[in-house]
């Protein structure tokens, strides 16, 4: 399937959608979250942090040992040891392990005698000290939920940046767009005065320097409107880095298409940014937030270890013994029990650990503290500039109606005999000018609005 075919499909949906040839900038950001591998990719996080906690829920999982051991030589079996055990790790490191063991044969080691049918054992392990309120098995699992949320608020994150240098894209695509269609209408205004002037001078009612004068007039609309059509391309060049289709097929903008008209009355609605205007947003779900706060309950986590490992390690273990037959008869005499300590002197790479540790929280916390208010004050300067462009773009508009007033008295008094071309060109440059002080305008408020919508962070 060729990328024409791949255009024509999208393109039947869309006219089939609303009729048109018009990419709405609310149907181009759909497709961007939709089907651009960056947005895929930033799925994936949250993907590969569930796969995460899944492995950490492992060091949970019940576990079956069988270790056999045999010798046989020359016809005589030297020994024959098996030893098996089933074993559940529980929450706060307890440990809980039943298990059968056997021995046979001529030269089995006394300590590993046992009655003829084996022994069972049924028993628990306990930490006392290192490893009871919290462990690496704990803490590896905490770590892993917040993971989670981590990965979530970095998906948001790289999601936002995907949809505002789409949004940059489309807004360029929209300049230079109207830019060409201004070029094309003035160019036509210049070839209509040109010819009429030509007629004018053949009738004798214009001296011949007035045809100079509109050719050259012509032929800077020309060089205009090449040099616009050039930026065109490049800008739909750009833009179609952002537009795919499912199984990761790139998809080229075609001609044919043109970008949405009327997009100031509705860029507020696509990006959500009615209501950031009215007040200060709260940044309680901010993913930057979020993301700082996620390290913070990451690093916590961490410490809470580190500080369990200045305890000494005692780990207890009693274990009940019996033969296969003799549960019926319980006697708490045959028994197995085991203590285990150890504890460095100094614990110097325990205390060193945990104060890395601390130091580490401290310095999040710094930065989550610079985030807010760095935040804080970048949406009150967004705000701040969307509203002044707003007012700049009301004047603006009247300048450009005002130049087309005075264009419009030109070209009336020229029919009169009263005006000259060099007036008119004067007058029409004016109001060019105008008009691309407009577009640029028009272009910093789409792009004020992406930025107070990245700043927000919420691509959902």
């Amino acid at each position: 399937m060729n990328f024409k075919t791949l255009f024509f499909i999208l393109f039947t949906t869309w006219v089939s959608a609303q009729n048109s040839n018009i990419l709405t900038y609310n149907e181009y950001l759909g497709y961007v979250k939709k089907f651009h591998p960056l947005v895929k990719s930033a799925n994936l996080q949250v993907n590969s942090a569930q796969a995460n906690l899944m492995m950490a829920r492992g060091g949970f999982d019940p576990k079956i040992e069988v270790d056999f051991d045999q010798k046989q030589f020359k016809d005589k079996e030297y020994y024959s040891l098996l030893n098996s055990s089933f074993k559940i790790p529980t929450w706060y490191g307890i440990e809980v392990k039943a298990g059968f063991d056997n021995s046979e044969g001529m030269y089995v080691n006394p300590q590993n005698t046992l009655p003829n049918q084996g022994l069972t054992s049924l028993g628990i392990n306990v930490p006392v000290g290192q490893g009871l309120l919290i462990n690496q098995r704990m803490a590896d699992l905490r770590k892993a939920k917040i993971q989670i949320q981590l990965s979530e608020a970095e998906r948001k994150l790289q999601a936002i940046e995907v949809l505002y240098d789409a949004s940059v894209a489309y807004f360029n695509w929209k300049r230079n767009y109207n830019e060409v269609e201004l070029y094309k209408n003035y160019l036509k205004n210049a070839e209509i005065r040109f010819n009429g002037v030509t007629e004018l001078i053949k009738n004798g009612d214009k001296p011949a320097i007035d045809s100079v004068e509109a050719g050259i007039i012509v032929r800077n609309r020309k060089l205009s409107l090449e040099d616009s059509q050039l930026k065109l391309t490049k800008a739909k060049l750009e833009l179609s880095n952002f537009l795919w289709l499912e199984n990761n097929l790139p998809l080229e903008l075609q001609d044919a298409i043109i970008p949405e008209e009327n997009l100031e009355q509705t860029i507020k609605e696509t990006l959500r940014t009615n209501d950031l205007m009215l007040a200060n947003p709260s940044l309680e779900n901010h993913p930057k937030i979020d993301a700082l706060e996620s390290k913070i309950g990451i690093l916590e986590v961490e410490r809470k270890l580190k500080t369990n490992q200045l305890l000494p390690k005692i780990d207890l273990g009693y274990h009940y013994l019996s033969e296969p037959n003799a549960f019926s008869t319980t006697d708490f005499n045959n028994y197995k029990v085991g203590v285990n300590f150890s504890f460095p002197i100094f614990l110097r790479k325990e205390r060193g650990s945990l104060k890395m540790t601390q130091f580490k929280i401290q310095d999040t916390q710094y930065e989550l503290n610079l985030q807010k208010v760095q935040l804080t004050n970048k949406i009150n300067a967004q705000q701040t500039e969307i509203n002044s462009l707003e007012r700049q773009r009301q004047l603006i508009g009247d300048l450009v109606t005002d130049y087309s007033v005075m264009l419009n008295s030109e070209e009336r008094l020229f029919s009169f005999g009263e005006s000259s071309i060099f007036l008119i060109n004067s007058r029409e440059n004016n109001l060019v000018s105008a008009q691309l002080s407009q577009l640029s305008m028009e272009n910093r408020y789409f792009i004020s609005n992406a930025e107070l919508f990245k700043i927000m962070a919420n691509p959902d």
